[in-house]
């Protein structure tokens, strides 16, 4: 009974310069760290919004943080979680809203539209996939994308379990085809099949050497 009157509970609005991410285990997205006119401030992510979370958010970009605070009067000490992530109002323009589906604030809908249009990469951040080399194929896939120039067109997503564990790595394509068991080497094949429309001569013969499995997910 009195645990419950230790604890307020209300609505905050932050807004502040991202700092940097907060990881658990060497992979687990938890939060974020922004600097705010009070300090440096940690916000813990609800579940929901660390698979929509694009890793790749440059240090220094302005946000607004929308959520709920917890007062424990006991130990005077505040948490804060995040129900939503966006742009501050200064950044509208170049940074897209980092949150669940939800409608934007105002911006051009020339602005909005290629962001709706951006290819995605699926890849599972759960432990057996991490385990198996799943954080490599998360950088091969960053550095394939920045060699071939699609940063601005294609982003890679963590998700959570695909059900698939023992045949991980597990990642979807944006056309999506599945693949399991994906290596770190085998993403250059594997991104010359998808994405040789954007510039680049498919190589078969050199995807033949890196054998994909298409599982079938329960």
């Amino acid at each position: 009974m009195g645990a419950c009157h230790s604890l307020e509970v209300s609505e905050f609005c932050l807004e502040g310069r991202f700092i940097d991410f907060v990881i658990k285990d060497g992979y687990k997205l938890k939060g974020l760290l922004l600097g705010t006119n009070e300090g440096e401030c940690y916000v813990k992510l609800a579940k929901d919004l660390r698979a929509a979370f694009d890793l790749r958010l440059p240090r220094g970009t302005w946000l607004q943080v929308v959520g709920y605070k917890k007062y424990d009067i006991k130990k005077d000490k505040v948490t804060f979680k995040a129900e939503r992530v966006m742009a501050a109002r200064s950044e509208m323009a170049r940074v897209q809203t980092i949150t669940a589906p939800q409608e934007p604030q105002s911006i051009d809908n020339a602005k909005v539209k290629p962001a709706k249009t951006k290819a995605t990469i699926l890849v599972c951040q759960k432990s057996d996939c991490m385990k198996r080399g799943g954080k490599a194929v998360c950088q091969a896939l960053e550095a394939a994308l920045s060699d071939r120039g699609l940063e601005d067109q294609v982003t890679i997503k963590g998700t959570g379990c695909m059900k698939n564990c023992k045949a991980g790595p597990n990642l979807v394509m944006p056309d999506k085809t599945r693949y399991s068991q994906i290596q770190a080497p085998q993403v250059p094949a594997l991104m010359n099949k998808h994405f040789a429309d954007k510039g680049l001569a498919a190589q078969p013969e050199s995807f033949k050497e890196v054998p994909m499995v298409n599982p079938k997910f329960c």
